[in-house]
């Protein structure tokens, strides 16, 4: 019998380490003890899962020693063709773990793939609960939760960065669709300039930043207000913090 591809969310920024229980707020106890009883994941990135796993440790000791437990990457540079050699320990009856580099896994992340194989391949697929940037910033936005879309990135390039902004404002007006996107963390700034003077005045835009952190940052205002405020060199500080980008047209 194969064993389950568990869906494991890891959290969405750093944790304070040294207290008695860091990820208490952030994941479910019931999750970090299935997540302790794995020696075998599937990761983004081994060295930022092995920081998670010592964090789970805290409550929950470990199947293994930490160098022991296995850890195979995957991630964007991860060829198709390595996909079925990365489910083997689940074909063989083992119980593994896919854990993204921030948030759940499969959702704006390459394990989405792997999910894919795994069903076609008769395995079971367990998602768990934790924190998703993007639910978060829909339930904080105040835009509509009862309708919205993530497009991804956005082009990089300044003109079809703004003919995409274009289109996606006109989809949510006629739709009354929440659109949302993100961007390199370092480009937060640009595309927010983009937005203000690229939407029509009215159009809301929500910037959620560090969602579930200490400096978590959410703000919802028109674009006219947005434009505003830049004007008068007020903007917030978006630089190389994980931030989600929210719009809805009026």
């Amino acid at each position: 019998m194969a064993g389950t591809l568990y869906l494991i969310p890891n959290t969405l920024g750093p944790c304070e380490a040294g207290t008695a229980d860091p990820l208490a707020s952030l994941i479910p106890t019931e999750v970090q003890a299935l997540t302790a009883r794995l020696d075998c994941f599937i990761a983004e990135n081994a060295k930022t899962t092995r920081a998670f796993l010592k964090l789970i440790a805290v409550q929950h000791p470990l199947a293994k020693p930490l160098q022991e437990i296995e850890i195979a990457e995957l991630n964007i540079n991860t060829a198709e063709a390595a996909l079925p050699q990365l489910l083997q320990p689940l074909l063989a009856g083992r119980d593994v773990g896919l854990i993204s580099e921030a948030g759940v896994p499969a959702v704006a992340d390459p394990g989405a793939n792997l999910v894919r194989l795994a069903h076609a391949q008769g395995v079971r697929v367990r998602p768990l609960v934790g924190p998703s940037s993007l639910l978060l910033s829909v339930m904080a936005s105040g835009l509509n939760g009862q309708s919205f879309a993530f497009n991804g990135y956005l082009p990089i390039e300044a003109g079809q960065r703004a003919k995409q902004i274009k289109l996606l404002e006109d989809r949510s007006r006629k739709e009354r669709q929440t659109q949302l996107f993100i961007e390199t963390p370092y480009r937060n700034g640009a595309l927010l300039e983009t937005l203000a003077s690229t939407c029509q005045p009215n159009t809301l835009v929500c910037v959620a930043t560090d969602l579930s952190l200490a400096s978590e940052s959410i703000a919802t205002r028109t674009a006219g207000a947005w434009k505003k405020q830049l004007a008068a060199g007020k903007a917030p500080d978006l630089h190389k913090r994980p931030t989600v980008f929210l719009l809805l047209g009026e």
